[in-house]
């Protein structure tokens, strides 16, 4: 009998070892994740692949629902996560912010996390954060790989000086993505000073056939280079079949577009899970408001494409990092950009959500501060050389 009970016993400490991937008893902390769309869009996909990694690591069990609304689906879906026992839950999109709010302020004993919200530190509860990141870095270094795209261009004369155009497919014209096309175009225009940009945004986050018609809009205006805010494989598919280098996001497009990748920017999620998990387990405070950076490993360019980058470019890439990271460059530094033809020297955004109208200072020492007093971006200012085909909110 003691023979059975000692095999029945290692049988049992064998699953919980295996179960979710470490040491784990039967109070193992579970997560719980909220998916706007599936894994066939690369947005969500890079968060659920964040979340299966960190999650493995951690040895905590996770449990993900996807293609919820930004509507009380998010809030049904929370509900349905705090009864399954989840002590983290967290939502990836931005329209999910009101509904995982309302259920934070319903389950005080469970932690809620948000990724791109605006209101966790102005509404100050325990069990509620907002995190992002300062993704305008990469899609600086993605546009620094553009810009350099472009020159070779020029001096292989496929295009002139003055037709270096850059389309640009964005969702909606939100701060979010303004900072990104903003901050992309900064950096090619860093290495290539006649860079111009056109944006053309579709109204949705993911929408296919949206994207690819709007990159090949760009495209017949005469660019000659697409990137996106956007997260389908629409734009780069166009560029790929109409022979134009292409920056895609949240993960590199080269198996499918072989001959225009050039590389591709994304948030990397691990290092916020890791930490929201470990802050739970440890009993401590997490973060009202969390920004990611190069630093922290949250800011990650992919492999550059085998064949349309320019000569040159990981050199290049990996010398702007090192500036980025070391304060010697500055994204948004005001002495390269103007607004009106005219350089700024102060900008008030609006940063309290429970403020009306803009609220704060950005500008100091010549740099707007982006993601200094929240998270999420409130760059929003239109600047010169950036031309907005239509607009979308």
């Amino acid at each position: 009998m003691k023979k059975i009970l000692a095999i029945l016993l290692a049988a049992v400490m064998l699953l919980g070892l295996t179960a979710c991937g470490g040491d784990q008893s039967d109070d193992t902390m579970k997560v719980g994740f909220i998916y706007l769309h599936d894994e066939n869009s690369t947005y969500d996909k890079n968060f659920m692949d964040a979340a299966k990694a960190a999650c493995e690591k951690m040895g905590v069990e996770y449990v993900q629902k996807a293609n919820i609304a930004e509507t009380n689906d998010c809030y049904d879906a929370a509900v349905e996560l705090v009864e399954e026992g989840c002590d983290i839950i967290f939502a990836d999109s931005f329209g999910h912010e009101a509904h995982i709010l309302k259920a934070a302020k319903e389950f005080k004993d469970v932690q809620f996390c948000h990724a791109t919200g605006t209101n966790a530190h102005t509404e100050n509860l325990d069990n509620f954060h907002n995190a992002f990141a300062s993704i305008y870095q990469g899609r600086y270094l993605a546009g620094v790989a553009a810009g350099l795209k472009l020159n070779e261009m020029i001096a292989n004369k496929e295009i002139t000086a003055e037709q270096a155009k850059m389309g640009y497919v964005g969702a909606f014209t939100y701060a979010e993505v303004i900072s990104g096309y903003t901050s992309f175009y900064l950096g090619a225009k860093s290495v290539c000073p006649t860079v111009t940009m056109d944006v053309q945004f579709t109204g949705s986050w993911y929408n296919e056939q949206l994207e690819k018609d709007a990159a090949t809009a760009l495209i017949s205006k005469g660019c000659v280079h697409i990137s996106q805010h956007a997260d389908s494989m629409g734009a780069p598919t166009a560029c790929e079949s109409a022979g134009v280098p292409n920056v895609s996001y949240n993960g590199s497009t080269e198996a499918a577009c072989p001959k225009t990748f050039i590389i591709s920017s994304r948030i990397n999620w691990e290092p916020y899970y890791e930490y929201m998990i470990t802050c739970v387990k440890e009993g401590k405070a997490i973060d009202k408001d969390w920004t990611g950076t190069l630093q922290t490993g949250s800011v990650e360019l992919s492999a550059l494409g085998a064949k349309a980058p320019a000569a040159g470019t990981a050199e290049k890439l990996e010398a702007v990092k090192t500036g980025l990271m070391d304060g010697s460059i500055n994204v948004f530094d005001v002495s390269t950009f103007t607004v009106g033809q005219k350089t700024l020297t102060s900008y008030k955004a609006d940063i309290d959500s429970n403020v009306e109208g803009a609220d704060t200072e950005v500008i100091a020492n010549g740099i707007f501060e982006e993601s200094k007093y929240r998270s999420a971006p409130y760059f929003d200012l239109r600047i010169d050389g950036i031309t907005l085909v239509n607009e979308k909110y």
